[in-house]
């Protein structure tokens, strides 16, 4: 595990004593907010600072007094809870070496947002873009900073959006570091003990199955999938309860692929890289779920993660064999690398016998999607409009990206298998991440919403960081799935 960032505290005013100040430049009032700083426009023109988003420009005091720390927020109309929470997410990366910082970047919000919700995204926004993953590095990144004040205000109501923002914030920060373990230390049966010892903490249920247990119950994907494996897999199913009566009831599932050789479809090695993070979905489940609770989430939540390596081995499925999932429907496998959409059939299965209100799965699941929406974009499928629409606003106010995409019932037929019931992928190269969606729609209970969001971009990022958002492992799909389910209300009947 790596290190917990320091805990952002609001006050009112700015402390006396301070080594860095941190603030807000607009791009299109950027004389007047550098003038209101006693910067001279001409130095910061030269250095490239022009108040773009997330754009950073250190300061030195030349006396007494802080340093500033210039961060970019864009044009003053858009600076929303988004702008701030990138901006503090920049410079939470950038302040290594000053102990004690002031952040007033709230000030520059646009008309119309509350302080509240800026004082949380900027809390948030801090936490997140301080994360650092060391677990395996000889020596630790040196960070000097010990305290972090807001000047958000001091009444209760802003220090309660703080303590909202560092919470979802650590929830996201424990989500990044299970992906960003290598595989290799972090095998099924130790992701397993990871919730449980989660689960421990908050108050979370949690119950694991072994090998054995998982082909009792059927599960014969997730089973398959693991037959390369050395290393066993695990079933694992998280019951959150809220206080009084629930107002409805979530069914979470998360693709928990903890490394992905491609089995004997196999991946070369450039497409190995970052395979340790195919469990994304998983850890996202169990980031977001280890957080309801702190938050006081009213509706039961339940999650459902298969958890197993696809690996070669002498066992390993191969191409053209047949595997049946839970509840009965046979899969002729025609690429072991489609393997997440096979154990996540058994886990909408489970899901489904449990009749929940609505069933959200999450999966680093194709590179289609990728193809079709770039690496920071989420697909986001699903038979319910009402749910669908539900998570694209979340999302978007949570400064997660999502895009609703099609599922055309025409592709449906290249699913159909000559000797079983399913083919776990078409006979064709196009629309992958459509024909996934529709494969997992075949094992989600009759009635039941399900969405499906497809992670394989924005869960593991390798170009550069951007805002809060870090190289690798993200954490994409922890804000989002708390604010649904912190705001949940019951579905209105489709159709």
């Amino acid at each position: 595990m790596t290190a917990t960032p320091v805990t952002p505290t609001t006050a009112a005013q700015a402390p006396a004593r301070a080594d860095l100040r941190v603030v807000a430049a607009r791009s299109d009032r950027l004389g007047a907010d550098l003038t209101d700083l006693g910067v001279d426009e001409g130095f910061a023109e030269a250095a490239g600072f022009g108040g773009q988003a997330n754009q950073t420009l250190l300061l030195p005091a030349g006396g007494p007094g802080p340093d500033t720390l210039l961060v970019g927020v864009g044009e003053e109309a858009g600076v929303d809870g988004n702008r701030l929470r990138a901006a503090a997410g920049a410079a939470g990366r950038k302040v290594t070496r000053h102990r004690k910082v002031v952040v007033a970047l709230g000030e520059k919000a646009a008309d119309g947002t509350s302080r509240e919700h800026v004082a949380q995204a900027v809390a948030e926004g801090w936490v997140l873009g301080a994360y650092r993953f060391d677990g395996h590095r000889s020596k630790p990144s040196e960070v000097e900073v010990t305290s972090v004040v807001l000047t958000a205000g001091a009444a209760k109501v802003a220090k309660d959006a703080v303590a909202r923002g560092v919470a979802l914030a650590r929830a996201v920060n424990l989500a990044r570091d299970l992906v960003n373990e290598p595989g290799g230390s972090l095998l099924p049966a130790d992701l397993a003990a990871r919730v449980k010892a989660v689960g421990a903490e908050v108050g979370l249920k949690v119950k694991v199955d072994g090998l054995a247990a998982i082909k009792r119950r059927g599960l014969g994907g997730l089973a398959g999938v693991a037959q390369g494996a050395t290393n066993e897999p695990r079933f694992v199913e998280i019951a959150y309860e809220p206080k009084g009566k629930p107002t409805g009831h979530v069914a979470l599932v998360g693709k928990g692929v903890t490394f992905d050789t491609g089995g004997y479809s196999l991946k070369t090695s450039d497409g190995m890289k970052g395979m340790n993070g195919d469990m994304g979905g998983a850890a996202a489940v169990i980031g977001a779920m280890s957080v309801l609770g702190t938050l006081g989430v009213k509706v039961k939540v339940t999650g459902y993660l298969p958890l197993v390596e696809n690996m070669i081995g002498p066992d390993a499925i191969r191409v053209g064999d047949v595997l049946t999932t839970r509840g009965g429907t046979t899969v002729e496998v025609q690429n072991t690398d489609a393997e997440g959409r096979l154990i996540l059939a058994d886990g909408l299965r489970v899901a489904s016998e449990a009749e929940p209100d609505a069933i959200i799965d999450l999966a680093t699941l194709t590179g289609a999607c990728m193809v079709a929406l770039g690496p920071r974009v989420a697909g986001l499928f699903g038979s319910d409009d009402g749910l669908v629409g539900r998570i694209h606003a979340v999302a978007d106010a949570a400064g997660e990206s999502v895009w609703p995409m099609p599922m055309p019932e025409h592709l449906r037929a290249g699913l159909d298998s000559d000797i079983a019931d399913l083919r776990n992928i078409s006979g064709g190269r196009h629309a992958g991440a459509s024909v996934a969606a529709l494969f997992l729609r075949h094992f989600v209970g009759d009635g039941i919403a399900w969405a499906h969001l497809d992670i394989a971009g924005p869960s593991w990022i390798t170009d550069s960081a951007q805002g809060e958002v870090p190289k690798l492992g993200t954490g994409f799909g922890v804000r989002l799935l708390t604010d649904l389910l912190a705001g949940w209300e019951p579905l209105p009947a489709s159709g």
